[in-house]
């Protein structure tokens, strides 16, 4: 008798990554129920070992560069971006991207910034990522609940788990206490630590070394379109999150087969 299967339409390349649906191609996947009494059987039908998670737009439901568009509702999005925080899917000398690698301090970045905010005639109706002087950064991370469950159950299931993260030195303090990251995580690559930043390849390449693991048994997840396009190109299985991030949750979990 055949084996059931279940047929699922991803797009060409790694699973997850979203195009036209003139990409789309047919994957089957063996829907076999799992022998339980077989501890073999679980592992010989995954397709990764580990997952690598980004940790804004993705661990946490906040901190994704959108979330600089929405403080300028009067300017042009495409603009602001640039302005504030460079072209992000470049890895380039803008204030932002120095700052993201460790070069400069969150002043610095203020300050090489306001010229270039004056310079587009940006109107600004709240601050961005940057506190007084002598003052916390006035806002905090939201845990991104579905992906921070399905953290858990890849724990669980004895999964190598990294993060790897385009950050802020003066952030770490805002977004390290939202989750037991030593616990749950065998390694965190933080970019300002490392001095580098996605989407570098190095910075992946990294990511992977310290965690252990080989790019084709390993699922990254971000919620920038260029980082998961450069996770690809590594050899990664890239997978896009979404503001809802149920797709992607579902594709790691057919990737993990959980």
């Amino acid at each position: 008798m055949d084996e059931p299967t279940v047929t699922i339409r991803w797009p060409r390349g790694r699973l997850g990554w979203r195009n036209t649906p003139s990409d789309l191609q047919t994957l089957e996947v063996n829907s076999t129920p799992r022998d339980s009494n077989d501890p073999e059987s679980e592992i010989s039908v995954r397709s990764i070992d580990a997952v690598i998670f980004d940790f804004g737009g993705v661990l946490a439901s906040n901190g994704r560069p959108s979330d600089v568009v929405r403080r300028f509702p009067n300017d042009p999005a495409d603009v602001v971006m640039r302005v504030m925080m460079g072209e992000y899917g470049q890895d380039t000398d803008h204030p932002w991207h120095r700052l993201e690698r460790g070069e400069i301090s969150m002043a610095d970045y203020r300050s090489a910034l306001a010229p270039l905010v004056m310079d587009a005639g940006l109107t600004p109706v709240a601050t961005t990522f940057a506190p007084e002087p002598g003052q916390s950064i006035p806002f905090d991370f939201t845990p991104n609940a579905p992906v921070v469950e399905l953290v858990h159950e890849l724990r669980d299931a004895g999964f190598r788990l990294g993060v790897l993260t385009n950050n802020v030195r003066e952030l770490r303090e805002r977004w390290w206490p939202m989750l037991d990251f030593p616990r749950l995580f065998h390694d965190v690559v933080d970019s300002h630590e490392v001095g580098m930043r996605k989407p570098n390849p190095s910075i992946y390449r990294l990511a992977l070394e310290r965690l252990g693991v080989p790019a084709h048994r390993t699922a990254f997840l971000d919620d920038a379109e260029s980082n998961v396009r450069a996770a690809i190109d590594v050899g990664l299985h890239g997978v896009l999150v979404d503001e809802d991030p149920t797709t992607a949750v579902s594709t790691v979990r057919l990737l993990a087969n959980l």
